[in-house]
């Protein structure tokens, strides 16, 4: 099969859909990768890596995009909507829920849309949500981290305070992989952690992992109401398999956090958990509002993007590989793949998103 693999272009996206080992794996089983040029460069990866990996270089986007299957990383872009053909294969993800017109296209083009973040195994685990969580997670501490100190706008705390001085507060909406992982560097670096989740089991996974050293709580309105004005850093880390995120902090409770307290949304790909917090970008990742610093970039791990694209070709190469070697009978031999899928014969075959656009599913 032929397998296109364009550069990425939403800003400062630096991830590329695959790495130089994928491309000579599919190589190697007689496929063929044509990769736009320099599409690797922000990942550490030349040109001329992927020609002795076995990848053709092509020089444009049209190029790349012309091919059976498409693998990239995030969502197509505007200038991209123009590339999708029906019968063509994308493979990537779209988070839809916050995506109207994204979506609009894809039913249009008539092409199968396949979202890395719906692919679900039997046992309701999402394999190629989990390294990005992973990341996005930990980043969402290093970036408050950062935002909290006065330079960046924030009220100048060190999360993880010195002897005499109380170390900054950590509340974490949701303990998900997202929320375990921010909780897991936010106590590294010795700050206060709390945890709001509304699975009793996952709160009873996390005490066995972290003990007393994160103070666990059912999440209900009241809980909320009572951590967030006291958060020196508010992370959102709310999952709601392909929906939007359900607004757990409105407004009014933003304006009751102290001046200079920073706010990360993970969610916001999703739409978002935090009513005043908007998409923004690497480019110009915060702003304040109601004094308070919102960090709302989508493409977190972007930041990290060495390390982000071989974790995320760890686990999407043995779906590529299904992609290329069966076609669309993939999702036939593959059911975990097949959940995957979100748009399909100019229609939305995904039922968390046709809940989310009923007018574009009829």
């Amino acid at each position: 099969m032929e397998i296109g693999v364009p550069k990425e272009t939403k800003d400062q996206e630096f991830r590329v859909g695959l790495s130089p080992s994928s491309v000579r794996v599919l190589s190697e089983r007689s496929h063929s990768v044509f990769v736009e040029t320099n599409a690797g460069n922000g990942s550490g990866f030349t040109d001329q890596d992927y020609i002795q990996a076995g990848a053709k270089i092509v020089e444009s986007a049209a190029d790349a995009w012309n091919r059976e299957l498409v693998v990239k990383v995030k969502e197509p872009q505007t200038p991209e909507f123009h590339f999708m053909e029906k019968g063509q294969l994308l493979f990537t993800y779209l988070h839809l829920a916050a995506a109207r017109n994204l979506t609009e296209h894809l039913i249009d083009s008539g092409i199968t849309a396949i979202a890395y973040e719906t692919v679900e195994l039997p046992d309701g685990k999402l394999p190629l949500l989990t390294p990005m969580s992973i990341i996005a997670g930990r980043l969402a501490v290093q970036f408050g981290a950062r935002f909290l100190e006065r330079q960046q706008g924030g009220r100048g705390v060190l999360l993880g305070g010195v002897p005499g001085v109380r170390p900054g507060n950590v509340v974490i909406l949701g303990g998900g992989v997202v929320g375990t992982e921010a909780a897991r560097m936010a106590i590294g670096i010795g700050a206060r952690v709390q945890i709001l989740d509304v699975n009793v089991e996952r709160l009873a996974y996390l005490e066995t992992l972290f003990g007393s050293r994160v103070e666990l709580l059912y999440s209900n309105s009241l809980h909320i109401e009572a951590l967030v004005p006291d958060a020196d850093l508010l992370i959102g880390a709310v999952l709601v398999l392909g929906r939007r995120a359900p607004i757990l902090v409105d407004r009014s409770l933003v304006e009751k956090m102290r001046p200079g307290s920073v706010i990360v949304d993970v969610a916001v790909d999703q739409g978002g958990c935090i009513e005043t917090l908007r998409a923004t970008s690497h480019t110009h990742p915060i702003y304040i509002e109601e004094g308070v610093v919102h960090y709302g970039v989508p493409n977190m791990p972007g930041a990290v993007p060495w390390t982000a694209t071989q974790a995320l070709n760890n686990s999407t190469l043995p779906y590529v590989l299904k992609l290329a070697h069966h076609g669309i009978k993939a999702l036939e031999v593959d059911q975990a793949l097949a959940k995957g899928v979100n748009v399909q014969h100019h229609r939305i075959v995904h039922p968390a998103v046709q809940e989310v656009f009923p007018d574009l599913a009829a």
